[in-house]
């Protein structure tokens, strides 16, 4: 084997009580060694190490300078300008500083200081091309912006003109400005014309025409006047009122609305921006604060939640706004304010649309989507909330809620008591669970459950049933409601109830899960209602919002697998089921993802210890079965079924799905069943033709962590055996790099990262903007970490990765860094026993001395053995590895004439003398 280097190159480690004091000097030459090498994070890093450690402020300015190209390269041009700004207060002629300054404000957008800076650099080398060309470059494009904008002013006048013409009758002519507004606003050129024509005056007036079309386009050209801009998104919002926005989100005119929903997600998102973002220069002085803008547009949004005269759809859109802008994206973010003060503000407000019972006097519009939205709402503010204390004030107003309906207000109000009971138990269950235990509730349902009026009864069994899905509360259920639900399942003449019952029923009974022994009902009786839910599925006589509950039922029946087999075995009960999966009721996501998974066996499930199985026995505990149906081949032949019945297309249609009802969990169970549809080689093809490819995408990229590594995985399996060009068209291909890379992290198992650096390989090959793209996801390091790894595939997977890398300057440059070990350790594989590993590694070599030739001169110098290593690979038996042999000895001959004298000087001249006249090697 080799012996593997150490990061220092040294072989061994530093003695324990050895105590090296680092100065800001060394501090910034490893920097330097870093920028040099593509590793700008850890040059970053260094450069801010060192300006700890420096007090000298002419040191101090090189620092921040260096700091500032950093930024640049990494993209985050507010700092990169920042520390360039702090390099020219120290020395206004620094140059450099002066020219990283200007492209930093070239990036943010402020292109006039840009120029005075280029100008300042020119006046200081009026020799240097690369300032003239870049002053030269900005100069016409600043000319070419002003020449359109010019052109664009009668333009704007024009397209509200005909727009607000009332006796325009040409409605092709009145479409084609609305068109081309929309089409302008998106330009920011174009949008600030726009605003300062006037524009959002006349836009207001638009929307005032109550005309759908003309509501859609000043909606739709709005987006392009507030996307990515607080100054202008705080003076329309100014202009326009938050009451009026609500108004037109609750219209009843659907797309109107959803026009409307798009604008308020992009001026949250712009408001936003502007509380995380340092912003400097003129922004500065029209916005000063957002977080006022921003809870007076929620305040407005709480309010429209009880509107008697907004509509359902409105309703809905305004609850899945505040899903995507209150809670806090991720836990890294510390401020979760905003999802307290509408805790405080509006929870009554949103439990008041969770607790409407549908069909009910005075109740408010509601669609099939409303309940569900308002459980998801629910349970990611209290998901959000940080500390015992602001989880007790949420369940202190919840109970307060639930008992202000339960008590005083005779039957209606303790329906709508039980209501909030289900949709707390859909979405936080720790605050349905305490509501359900405050008095008398539970037995309000249990006696509901038995009434005469059907609507009463359907609220009291679906409590019932979300009240059996939480552990703390089945086993008295089990005791109770058990009986009870057996006779409405057996009685009852109405469907919808039976079905209800039906699905109470699988709840329990699935109580064992996928443990074989464990079973809660009579054998045979769950096969009986399995029977049951395919046929109330397959009718489609009965309501798609009943039918639901039939894969609600199957979601928990199909932990058994008899019914796994007879379900996959009916092709009207699958085709039923994905034909639900793509309908307008979206919350039956989770329940068609949860079957699946089931059927597929894509859960987590942990192979037993055999020690510890052996001491269960011998004390007589249970001990977990697998039903002999669970095997692999029977498994197989599901997915094989599942695939021919079309279930690719259903899934790719429920991810599309922009709806609360695709919560993350949601997500990961479809990853799941994507990375068990693509298990087999020979299905990835058709997975990919039915939209599998572009489906990965978005759950390799949001959801949680081990949906994002499942979804990851599967594209890196697809990736691995298609053409990435075929399965990837255009640029989706470049999407697929940052999934890719995230496989490669520490905390992935092997696989993970061996399928990682197996599809990255085959990227790499493909083309130069592939290969910078690996690089820009900062994934070189990490194929690099891999290369000394102890598992000879993983190993031998990084090596080619690096192989195809290599075809990059900036990553043959890495080669020849200073204190880098890369060359002598690629020098060394060449000489390996492993000749998959021996292939890899010479043929990188073969292509870094050719592509690179100050690479031949290094590697005499990096290990004593290369010369050997060469003649090894000459006289291999393999004819690819003589071949890779072969060419690096010929282009080291062609670099360097010291090279080439020690080439000659040893057997070289023999053993090529030999090779030529070998007649069956051509």
């Amino acid at each position: 084997g080799v012996p593997v280097p150490g990061p220092c190159g040294a072989q061994g480690r530093v003695p324990a009580g050895a105590h090296r004091q680092v100065t800001a000097e060394q501090l910034r030459a490893r920097g330097n060694a870093l920028f040099q090498a593509g590793d700008h994070g850890a040059a970053l890093a260094a450069y801010t190490e060192a300006l700890s450690l420096s007090d000298a402020a002419s040191e101090r300015a090189v620092l921040h300078r260096n700091r500032a190209a950093c930024y640049l390269k990494l993209e985050d041009y507010a700092k990169a300008e920042a520390d360039a700004t702090k390099a020219i207060e120290a020395n206004g002629r620094d140059v450099k500083a002066l020219f990283r300054r200007s492209q930093a404000l070239q990036q943010l957008g402020r292109p006039d200081q840009a120029v005075s800076d280029l100008q300042r650099c020119v006046s200081l080398e009026p020799r240097n091309k690369a300032f003239q060309e870049a002053l030269r470059a900005l100069g016409s494009s600043m000319h070419e912006k002003m020449k359109a904008m010019s052109c664009t002013d009668s333009k704007v006048e024009q397209m509200f003109q005909i727009l607000l013409d009332l006796d325009e009758k040409d409605a092709d002519k009145k479409q084609k400005a609305a068109q081309n507004l929309i089409v302008l606003a998106r330009e920011e050129a174009g949008a600030e014309k726009i605003f300062q024509s006037d524009g959002v005056r006349l836009l207001v007036q638009l929307l005032d025409t109550a005309k759908a079309d003309l509501m859609l386009a000043a909606l739709r050209t709005l987006v392009g006047l507030c996307s990515g801009h607080r100054s202008r998104t705080t003076a329309i919002l100014a202009e326009l009122g938050a009451p009026r926005l609500a108004a037109v989100l609750g219209v009843e005119h659907e797309q109107v609305s959803l026009a409307a929903c798009n604008l308020l997600h992009v001026m949250f998102d712009s408001l936003k921006e502007g509380l995380q973002k340092d912003f400097r220069g003129k922004e500065d002085a029209v916005v000063l604060d957002s977080s006022r803008d921003l809870k007076l547009l929620i305040k407005h949004l709480l309010e429209l939640l009880v509107l008697e005269g907004a509509s359902a759809h409105g309703r809905d859109n305004a609850l899945n706004l505040l899903i995507k802008v209150v809670p806090r994206k991720s836990p890294k973010e510390t401020n979760n304010s905003l999802s307290l003060w509408v805790i405080d503000q509006g929870l009554k407000k949103i439990l008041e649309v969770g607790s409407t019972v549908c069909g009910s006097s005075g109740s408010l519009p509601v669609t099939e989507n409303s309940r569900m939205s308002t459980s998801v709402l629910l349970s990611k503010l209290y998901e959000d909330l940080k500390c015992d204390a602001e989880r007790e004030n949420f369940h202190r107003l919840c109970e307060d809620y639930v008992r202000s309906w339960f008590e005083g207000h005779e039957l209606p109000g303790k329906l709508r008591a039980i209501q909030t009971v289900s949709c707390l138990l859909q979405g936080p269950s720790d605050a349905g669970n305490r509501v359900l235990e405050l008095e008398g509730i539970m037995d309000s349902v249990l006696s509901l459950c038995a009434s005469v009026c059907e609507a009463h009864q359907l609220v009291a069994v679906e409590a019932l049933i979300h009240a059996a899905d939480k552990a703390k509360r089945a086993s008295f259920i089990t005791a109770n409601g058990v009986n009870l639900l057996k006779e409405i399942y057996k009685h009852s003449e109405r469907d919808s109830i039976r079905i209800r019952a039906l699905v109470g029923l699988c709840k329990l009974g699935s109580a064992g899960g996928t443990d074989f022994s464990m079973k809660q009902f009579a054998d045979g009786s769950t096969m009986k209602l399995a029977k049951q839910c395919r046929k109330w599925l397959c009718n489609e006589a009965i309501d798609a919002g009943t039918r639901r509950w039939a894969v609600e039922g199957l979601a928990y029946l199909t932990f058994d697998a008899d019914v796994k087999e007879e379900f996959v075995e009916d092709k009207a009960a699958m085709q039923a089921m994905f034909h639900l999966a793509k309908s307008e009721d979206r919350s039956v996501l989770y329940a068609v993802a949860s079957t699946l998974v089931n059927c597929t066996n894509s859960y987590d499930h942990e192979e037993p210890d055999p020690q510890m199985l052996e001491l269960a026995k011998y004390a007589k505990q249970h001990i977990p079965e697998q039903h002999p149906k669970d095997k692999p081949e029977f498994v197989r032949r599901r997915v094989r079924k599942l695939l021919t019945a079309g279930v690719v297309s259903a899934l790719a249609c429920m991810v599309k799905s922009e709806n609360p009802a695709l919560t993350n969990s949601c997500r990961e169970l479809i990853s799941r069943l994507f990375l068990a549809l693509v298990e087999e080689a020979e299905d990835r093809g058709g997975v990919v033709a039915q939209g599998g490819g572009k489906a990965l995408i978005p759950l390799s990229l949001e959801g949680t962590e081990v949906g994002q590594t499942k979804a990851a995985q599967a594209l890196a399996k697809i990736t691995i055996t298609s053409n990435p060009e075929m399965a990837f068209p255009g640029e989706r291909i470049y999407e697929v790099v940052r999934p890719l890379v995230s496989l490669l992290h520490l905390q992935r198992t092997g696989l993970e990262n061996f399928e990682g650096l197996m599809a990255l390989t085959n990227l790499a090959g493909i083309s130069e903007r592939l290969r910078q793209k690996i690089l820009k996801e900062r994934a070189v390091p990490m194929i690099e970490g891999y290369m000394f790894e102890e598992h000879e595939l993983i190993r031998l997977a990084a090596t080619e990765c690096m192989c195809n890398m290599a075809m990059s300057k900036e990553v043959q440059e890495m080669f020849l860094a200073e204190g880098s070990d890369r060359l002598k350790l690629m020098v060394l594989y060449s000489g390996e026993e492993d000749e998959k590993l021996r292939r890899a590694a010479s043929g990188t070599l073969a292509m870094l001395t050719a592509l690179h030739p100050p690479i031949c001169k290094r590697i005499p110098q990096v290990t004593v053995h290369w010369l050997e290593i060469l003649q090894a690979l000459l006289l291999s038996p393999s004819a690819e590895l003589q071949h890779r042999g072969a060419v690096v000895v010929m282009n080291m001959m062609a670099a360097a004439r010291e090279v080439a004298e020690q080439l000659i000087a040893s057997e070289m001249l023999e053993i090529l003398s030999v090779l030529a006249k070998d007649k069956d090697k051509p």
